[in-house]
């Protein structure tokens, strides 16, 4: 025979007031996160939403309502195909290739070795620097006339002349996928470096003496456990990546046009360049739903965080 199912008991009045009692008592301590909340996040949002429907010149004067204008305007721009195939080859590109790097460096940094720590420690060191710094450092070394890396390949004999890296845009694109990998080497090596402090000794132990391969126990034990560690690390650089501003405006900034550009970047040349602000509104709130619908179809296609 089945057990009844039985119902939670409804709320007292007391126990009511004893929860009203600790909202007052926790508000006071929440008050200054909501209210960083409010005016650092929701309010900026909101009037955002709100510009991209209003007809904005560019001296900045609000000239009435405009709809949808502003979208549709978006949907005729010449190259905004070019700019959305750009986003997509960057934020798989640099998502992808930042995460196989790190999974190869957490698993070297997991075994213990002399200078360990002195490793560990090199590789936050892209991490801890300014993201700008680090790509004027690029930028500068790539210098078809005075870069430090084209006159060692010249030297080697490898270019006959220094080659404008960040002089194209293909090869600026290039160049700057290599700098976002090389700064988002750090937050993911470390996250998956703690995931891997969860993968159970005893149980890796049994099945290497069942016989089991390291190719075997990588796939069957280790990578299971690190599932939510690669979801975090995962999504949490397609959010970083596909913001990015910074490096592609450093390293592909001087070159004209849209062929090098995201469309992070075009919202920062629609503002600066061209002054329509309502324009870089509306691709704005587009950029928000897309990382949305990422994010989402991300987490109901993979299911990343599901028990093993």
């Amino acid at each position: 025979m089945s057990e009844q199912t039985r119902q939670a008991p409804a709320p007292t009045g007391r126990s009511a007031r004893a929860a009203h009692r600790q909202l007052a008592t926790a508000l006071p301590w929440l008050l200054p996160a909501l209210g960083l909340i409010v005016t650092i996040v929701l309010f900026p949002a909101a009037y955002m939403v709100w510009t991209s429907s209003r007809d904005v010149s560019q001296a900045g004067v609000d000239r009435g309502p405009a709809g949808l204008d502003n979208y549709a305007a978006l949907l005729n721009a010449p190259a905004l195909g070019r700019v959305f195939g750009n986003t997509v080859i960057w934020v798989i590109g640099v998502v992808a290739v930042t995460l196989l790097i790190s999974l190869a460096l957490a698993q070297f940094l997991n075994h213990a070795f002399p200078g360990r720590r002195l490793v560990r420690l090199a590789v936050i060191v892209p991490w801890a620097a300014s993201v700008v710094m680090t790509s004027t450092v690029f930028y500068y070394a790539l210098d078809p006339f005075y870069g430090i890396v084209n006159q060692f390949l010249v030297d080697l004999g490898i270019l006959d002349a220094g080659f404008g890296f960040t002089r194209r845009p293909v090869p600026a694109f290039v160049v700057s996928m290599v700098v976002a990998v090389f700064v988002s080497l750090p937050f993911t090596t470390y996250t998956l470096l703690a995931g891997l402090q969860m993968v159970p000794e005893d149980v890796v132990e049994a099945a290497r003496m069942d016989g089991a391969g390291p190719g075997r126990v990588y796939r069957s034990i280790i990578l299971p456990t690190l599932r939510p560690a690669i979801a975090v690390a995962v999504l949490i650089n397609i959010i970083n990546v596909f913001n990015s501003l910074p490096i592609l405006r450093t390293m592909t900034g001087s070159i004209p046009g849209y062929d090098a550009d995201t469309t992070t970047t075009l919202i920062f040349k629609y503002i600066q360049q061209d002054r329509q602000v309502d324009l870089a509104s509306a691709l704005s709130v587009v950029n928000f739903l897309i990382v949305l619908a990422v994010i989402g179809i991300y987490l109901a296609a993979l299911r990343p965080m599901r028990d093993e």
